[in-house]
């Protein structure tokens, strides 16, 4: 005999869950639109990433406490993620902006207005814990493999055995004397500062001689 109470409890919960992933779905498509709006309006280029990086590649956690970006005594570093309410106006849209340049390096052309002379292929692999991972989910055309990894924290705070982490990596074109990988490295270090809050976040960049599909 057919449990009809279970059976309605089952469709209308699979009725909702449909709903959220289209809602979530939608919710990313025009997060997707915004970013290449800014984008287009940045134009990023060789001397507003000098400039970019002049401003920002020395930014640590402490200047960005002490200026106010970030707000109300966030978690420790290699603790829980930095959430919105640890921000202020001025953190978040420091954020948004890390964001909006790492992708620009990682994906941009001159569809969206980015323009650098990449000659050569380079691939980002970085591992992030995989409870953190969604702050990277704007990171399009990445690879993501499953890892397992263990860090022993020399002050106690956040010893991981066989913590479950997720490695991406991404391929993107270098310009010469490897700006958009000093980029990259100031982008995830703000990112990092400002939400996803590892001690180390473990990233590595090496040049890609050939890079093919096999079949």
């Amino acid at each position: 005999m057919v449990n009809r109470a279970n059976y309605t409890f089952n469709f209308r919960f699979f009725i909702y869950k449909k709903k959220d992933i289209k809602a979530i779905q939608e919710q990313k498509a025009q997060e997707r639109l915004s970013r290449i709006e800014r984008l287009k309006n940045m134009a990023l280029d060789r001397e507003k990433l000098d400039n970019f990086l002049k401003k920002h590649e020395k930014t640590d956690r402490n200047h960005l406490i002490e200026a106010g970006y970030l707000i109300n005594n966030p978690p420790e570093k290699g603790t829980d993620l930095i959430t919105e309410k640890y921000r202020s106006n001025q953190g978040n849209e420091l954020l948004i902006l890390a964001k909006d340049v790492l992708f620009a390096l990682l994906f941009g052309d001159e569809s969206n207005h980015v323009k650098f002379t990449r000659i050569e292929q380079e691939l980002l692999t970085l591992t992030v814990p995989r409870f953190k991972s969604e702050s990277l989910n704007f990171m399009k055309a990445t690879t993501e493999i499953s890892g397992l990894g263990t860090w022993q924290d020399p002050d106690s705070v956040s010893n991981d055995s066989r913590a479950d982490n997720i490695i991406l990596q991404v391929e993107y074109g270098e310009v010469e004397g490897e700006l958009i990988g000093d980029g990259i490295v100031t982008s995830l270090s703000l990112i990092n500062n400002l939400e996803i809050n590892e001690q180390i976040l473990y990233a590595r960049m090496i040049n890609v001689e050939q890079s093919t599909l096999i079949t």
